[in-house]
């Protein structure tokens, strides 16, 4: 079946947003630190955090795990119904069930990051795991909550009120991903991450700020830096 682009797919609808919780939307392509960033920022101000990506993996681990296609549009939606998928949103205590069974490390895996923006790019996906990362915003008893991925400022949670763009240049990109994958060299992992972003690109535009969007360029910043400067942003 032929590649499609979700790009128009999904409206940027208001997302069911309590002003009494913060949203905090984090966008920025892979690399960039925005998971490990978020979950930081989330622990450091006692917020929920959630990690949309994992959700995507999750599918396409579910999509291996059962023998299907993940450029087969249809067979990938008909699993939809049977995606029985949990993620903590505590960040002290992150987990990704599928079925029941933790596959927090398993969707990882260079195989699932392999499919994953083949997943990823269907629209009818991403209308259906949208709607489940709204219901993780609206819900919950902590004060806020830091959700981040790729399109998340601009689909999920337009509304947020805090809305951020976490950048970085391709090569500092590649050298935190080759020091996070210290088996593999950093040459194939520039590779990779030219790749995914290419595929990641036919789905949403990651990399420019959407108007009213913040840009944190990490580039010349340590880990530590970029996670206080995302919290002043929030708590300025």
């Amino acid at each position: 079946m032929s590649p499609a682009s979700s790009k128009d797919a999904v409206e940027p609808m208001a997302s069911p947003l309590s002003r009494a919780r913060m949203s905090v939307a984090v966008d920025g392509p892979a690399g960039s630190g925005k998971s490990s960033v978020s979950r930081a920022a989330a622990r450091e101000l006692g917020f929920d955090y959630q990690d949309t990506g994992a959700a995507y993996r999750a599918l396409a681990l579910f999509a291996a795990r059962r023998g299907v296609d993940p450029d087969n549009l249809d067979a990938v939606i008909g699993l939809l119904d049977n995606f029985d998928l949990e993620i903590g949103l505590d960040p002290s205590d992150y987990f990704v069930r599928l079925g029941g069974d933790d596959v927090t490390d398993a969707i990882r895996d260079p195989a699932v990051s392999a499919i994953v923006s083949s997943v990823a790019r269907i629209p009818r996906v991403r209308e259906h795991l949208t709607g489940l990362f709204r219901e993780q915003i609206a819900r919950g008893t902590t004060s806020g909550i830091i959700t981040e991925g790729r399109d998340i400022t601009t689909v999920v949670a337009p509304d947020a009120h805090v809305r951020v763009l976490l950048a970085a240049t391709a090569e500092a990109r590649r050298a935190r991903r080759a020091a996070e994958l210290k088996s593999t060299s950093a040459e194939l992992v520039g590779e990779e991450l030219a790749a995914r972003d290419a595929k990641d690109l036919q789905v949403v535009d990651f990399m420019t700020a959407a108007e009213g969007v913040a840009t944190l360029d990490s580039t010349d910043l340590n880990f530590d830096e970029t996670v206080a400067a995302l919290i002043a942003l929030i708590r300025p």
